[in-house]
């Protein structure tokens, strides 16, 4: 009996061993891959809008500028009238009152019929007060109308800088004034007489050089034709505050402030603060709905919406076609 298991039934029990483990590797090495590949081509996901809601906060819109603190332009006093000077009553660096004598000057009238009239002195006065800068004329010297007898440097500076114009969007409501801070200086102080300006084309060429070498420096100022509008903004800085020209300063400009105001990120909005605007809502069959809204002020990150939307409604993160993965978008984010 040993003899019989040990010659037929062993050889048969390892035959049978084999041919399993050999159809099991058959079965791993051509149908096992199938399901996985299979599953593989099964969407595990679908791409979402992102929304945020309409919320209440505070948007207070500042633009800073770096500016500077800039001597204001010398005014020219000019001859009103033909002559020669007879006397020159003043010299540079001497401190002049408003209408303060500068020159006199001999004006010989002329009849129609070319008759010469009776001569007279004039006396040119300046309408500024100041320091007397520069004297660029002579005794004995003619004059045509309009020649420039001196420059009258005045006593005040201006705070000056420049921002891209695209900046004026976040200043909804005109400012007036600004804060100002300089390096090394006094306290913060508030300027006056605030102006936002950008030069029309054309200007600046063809321009009088005879506004004399006591004109200020008009750092942030566009040149002449073919150059890039810069928009500048100057204030006056206040009589009583010890500034000196050439001194960097920053310039904080407020465009609002807004309170309890109904918000949306700037990426969610087409449109300019103030202005009208769109924003876009996930419409029910997947395809973007979009919404006109009235804009108010910005800093920059949210807008304030003062129309068209109320707290608690869902509206697309970003404006659609917008680029949303770099933080980037259409919106009003000035």
């Amino acid at each position: 009996m040993h003899t019989t298991r040990r010659r037929w039934i062993l050889p048969v029990l390892r035959l049978l061993l084999f041919a399993v483990i050999a159809a099991a590797l058959v079965k791993l090495a051509f149908f096992g891959g199938l399901t996985q590949a299979s599953d593989a081509a099964v969407p595990t996901g679908s791409v979402v809008d992102q929304t945020v809601q309409v919320s209440k906060g505070t948007v207070k819109s500042d633009v800073v500028i770096d500016a500077s603190v800039t001597a204001d332009a010398a005014t020219a006093v000019r001859a009103t009238a033909a002559g020669q000077v007879v006397k020159v009553l003043v010299t540079p660096g001497q401190a002049i009152a408003a209408n303060g004598a500068v020159a006199t000057i001999r004006v010989q009238p002329v009849a129609a019929d070319g008759t010469p009239g009776a001569a007279r002195i004039v006396t040119l006065t300046t309408t500024t007060a100041g320091t007397v800068s520069d004297v660029p004329v002579l005794a004995g010297q003619d004059l045509a109308v309009g020649d420039v007898l001196a420059q009258v440097a005045p006593p005040t500076f201006s705070i000056v800088g420049s921002m891209p114009p695209e900046q004026q969007y976040r200043l909804v409501n005109r400012p007036t004034e600004g804060s100002v801070t300089v390096t090394g200086g006094p306290r913060p102080f508030t300027c006056t007489n605030l102006t936002i300006t950008t030069p029309l084309a054309g200007s600046g060429s063809g321009s009088d050089s005879g506004s004399g070498s006591g004109s200020a420096d008009t750092s942030g100022d566009s040149g002449g034709s073919g150059s890039a509008a810069t928009t500048t903004v100057r204030c006056a800085v206040p009589a009583d505050t010890t500034v000196f020209s050439g001194i960097a300063a920053k310039l904080t400009v407020s465009g609002g402030v807004a309170e309890n105001a109904l918000t949306v990120p700037v990426t969610a909005v087409e449109g300019a603060p103030g202005g009208d605007g769109v924003v876009y809502t996930a419409g029910s069959k997947g395809k973007p709905e979009s919404h006109d809204v009235t804009l108010g002020v910005t800093d920059g990150k949210v807008v304030e919406v003062t129309k068209g939307l109320s707290e608690g409604e869902d509206v697309l993160e970003f404006v659609p076609g917008s680029s949303s993965s770099d933080g980037s978008a259409n919106g009003s984010g000035q």
